[in-house]
């Protein structure tokens, strides 16, 4: 049996869609109660308005909690891991959303921004030496990419691997920028 979230959960997973896949003006409320499987109100509620809606879908610190929440020598493997258990057991993945955010706008702005300050700055910061800005730049890219692998084929070997095996895989390249 299958459990549906028809709550915060499911409002989230439908604005992210709604924010990702049309301009900000085009989005509405009612559009995103009716893809979540909710009433507008409840959407108020939870979130009082679109726009603080929108703040919630543009926050990446949760995400890099979960992602960066390792020492360091166990970094590369611990976000790997995060990252996949969170897409399996939460239907969505703590990054992939900035991705939708290349194209022009002030909200696409913002989310990119937010997505450097909140993800890749917190990367930075935790680096030691020499080109720590490239270095945490390309560990945010490696975390994108496999969350796009596996959200492309979602059947195919990386979707469907355990996260062990990914990580096993995976994280010594993410390692190997968090070591230099």
């Amino acid at each position: 049996m299958t459990v549906v979230d028809t709550g915060r959960g499911a409002i989230l997973l439908a604005a992210r869609r709604a924010f990702a896949l049309q301009p900000y003006a085009a989005v509405t409320l009612r559009g995103i109660a009716a893809d979540a499987g909710v009433s507008a109100s409840l959407i108020v509620k939870h979130f009082g308005s679109k726009e603080l809606l929108f703040d919630a879908v543009a926050d990446f610190s949760p995400a890099a909690a979960e992602l960066l929440d390792a020492p360091n020598d166990e970094l590369g493997r611990h976000a790997v891991l995060a990252l996949v258990r969170s897409r399996r057991e939460h239907k969505q993945d703590l990054l992939l959303r900035v991705v939708f955010a290349a194209g022009s706008g002030d909200e696409r702005a913002l989310l990119r921004e937010r997505f450097r300050d909140q993800v890749v700055k917190q990367v930075a910061a935790r680096l030691k030496g020499r080109g720590k800005d490239l270095r945490a730049e390309l560990f945010a890219a490696h975390l994108l990419g496999l969350g796009a692998a596996m959200a492309i084929n979602k059947e195919g070997p990386a979707a469907t691997a355990t996260p062990e095996k990914l990580a096993d895989l995976y994280a010594p390249a993410l390692q190997s920028l968090v070591d230099q």
